[in-house]
């Protein structure tokens, strides 16, 4: 076994997860949207993770809505390779759509509202632990 697969099999039995409290959407907007949880911004639009009661009374250009943020809470190397890969393998798999947001130490999986326990228990297979209590 490769030692970067070893190190990814040990971050995935030893990992935990959890999931955000309250429910998030992806909107596309003129600007960067006040009190975003993530804003992305490229040369054609600007997208912002908002929690979504704060969408409401705002004028967006479109709008997701039903998004829980699930997350790796762990330090991941950015030396490591696969582990988007796996997991996004995984929940593929599943029938899961996913959309991964990357942080300096960690990742956050979005996935729909009606898929969130199948997405936990495909993660569970992987050997993560799963922190059922919303934080």
């Amino acid at each position: 076994m490769s030692r970067d697969k070893q190190r990814l099999g040990n971050l995935m039995r030893h990992g935990k997860v959890y999931v955000w409290k309250g429910t998030y959407a992806m909107v596309r907007a003129e600007r960067p949207c006040r009190g975003a949880i993530a804003v992305i911004r490229d040369r054609k639009e600007t997208t912002c993770l908002v929690e979504e009661p704060v969408t409401a009374g705002r004028t967006l250009l479109a709008a997701d809505t039903g998004w829980k943020i699930i997350t790796f809470d762990m330090v991941l190397p950015f030396s490591l390779v696969g582990f988007l890969a796996r997991v996004s393998a995984a929940l593929a798999g599943a029938g899961i759509s996913i959309c991964a947001l990357s942080a300096y130490s960690t990742d956050h999986f979005l996935v729909k509202s009606r898929d969130l326990e199948k997405a936990l228990a495909t993660l569970e297979k992987l050997g993560f632990a799963i922190e059922r209590k919303e934080r």
